[in-house]
Formats: C-alpha cells, structure tokens, sequence
C-alpha cells in the first residue's frame, strides 16, 4: 500500500482521494485516512523507504463486536464526533468507520435536531413555529424522513423552483465568498476544512445577511413578474 501511495502522491493525488481508492480495492484492510497523511509527509520530507511503516490503532482486518462497541462508546460520549475523529481515534478507515455507524449500528445523524437546538436557544420566544426554510430540492432534503421532521418541527418550506441557482442565496452569494476566501489553501483533513468553512463564516456581519436577504426578495419579485422566464442577470 505505500508503494501505491507513494506514486500517488508524486501524481499530485489528495490524501482523501488515495485513501477512498484504497479502502475501494482493499476495504476493510485498507490502511486509515491517518496513516495515508502520514506516509504522504514522510515522501515529502524525503523519507521515501517503501517498507509499510507500523500503522497506530488497533488491528483493522475485520470489524468484531469490540470495534463496534468503541465506535458506539465514543458517539455516546459525544454525539455530534465526527466520522473522521472516529477514524483517527480508533485507527480504522472512514470508510470501515462509515459502515460500522450505518450497517452494525444503523444509525443515522439527525442534524435538523441540532437545528432546532439552536433555533430555541436564539429565538425563544418564537421557537420554530414561525421559521421558513428555503431548500434546493436536493434528494436528501425531500426524503420521507426529512419532510417529517419538519412537519414535526413546525418548519414551512419555501417552495422552490428546480434548477434554479439564481433564487438560492446560498448559490449567487454566500458558496462564491467562500470560494473567494479559501482559494489556493489547501487543507489534508475535511475537519480543516470545516474549521476555515465555519472561521469565514463567522466573519460575516449580520447586515451582509440582511442585505443578501432584500437581494433575494428583489430576485423572487423579478421571477414572478417574468412568469419563470429568464431575465437579465441583477
């Protein structure tokens, strides 16, 4: 496997990518995400020797009932851990980590749970009961259980047109300052990414959002009154 990742990473291959494929042909015994940063590391500061450096964590050559139980253990402790801390934490791949969450313990992350969490902790006194949600009609956004949620939640749902970037705030405003912030860092670990994500995030002033949020209305208005034809860009 370090022979492999060594020609990979001198083609310019990302961790992420090198351990998918690896964990693809090899599954379970395909070494973790962990171990791939490390190798990769070791090439660049010149330690190219192809000998499988001992990997950290415990054996990965099938999953039995003490993986599972960690992996359950350490979700209990702290249930919004992420799949990529568990896979550290544990010396297993995302993806053995993945199907140990999904299949052996068929659980599922609730996320619109956290959301209502926080929507109670800002806006008590409304709750969700006046909240509208705006979605681009995405699979997983239609789904039986996530319509569910809502209705059980209280939370409308703003209709939206398919195909429609341009009425998404998210898509003509919010992705592009992200991608404008972040380009040309490069980060090894999906949790570095999320960290820079939610650092940039935070840096927005709650009058860009109001500002954004007009911007929209003027957007819907515009849709409206050409009858859902094209019109000229704003």
């Amino acid at each position: 496997m370090r022979f492999y990742i060594f020609i990979r990473c001198k083609l310019g291959g990302s961790a992420k990518l090198i351990q998918e494929t690896l964990h693809t042909v090899c599954g379970d015994c395909a070494c973790s995400y962990q171990t791939v940063c490390l190798s990769i590391k070791e090439f660049n500061e010149g330690k190219e020797s192809l000998s499988d450096c001992p990997r950290p964590g415990r054996p990965k050559s099938c999953v039995n009932e003490q993986i599972i139980a960690s992996i359950k253990k350490d979700i209990d402790g702290d249930p919004h851990i992420s799949v990529q801390e568990l896979s550290d934490t544990n010396g297993l791949s995302y993806g053995t980590v993945h199907t140990i969450i999904t299949e052996h313990l068929r659980m599922k992350k609730n996320v619109l749970s956290q959301v209502k969490s926080a929507i109670n902790e800002q806006r008590p006194k409304f709750s969700t009961s006046r909240t509208l949600l705006l979605h681009d009609n995405a699979g997983p956004h239609q789904a039986r259980a996530t319509t569910k949620s809502l209705r059980e939640l209280g939370i409308q749902v703003l209709p939206h047109p398919a195909y429609s970037p341009d009425l998404a705030p998210c898509d003509f405003w919010l992705f592009q300052i992200l991608k404008d912030r972040l380009a040309g860092r490069k980060f090894a670990r999906i949790q570095d990414l999320a960290k820079a994500v939610n650092s940039e995030l935070r840096t927005i002033l709650e009058e860009d959002y109001q500002g954004v949020f007009r911007k929209w209305h003027i957007r819907l208005k515009r849709c409206i009154e050409s009858h859902g034809e094209y019109f000229e860009a704003l």
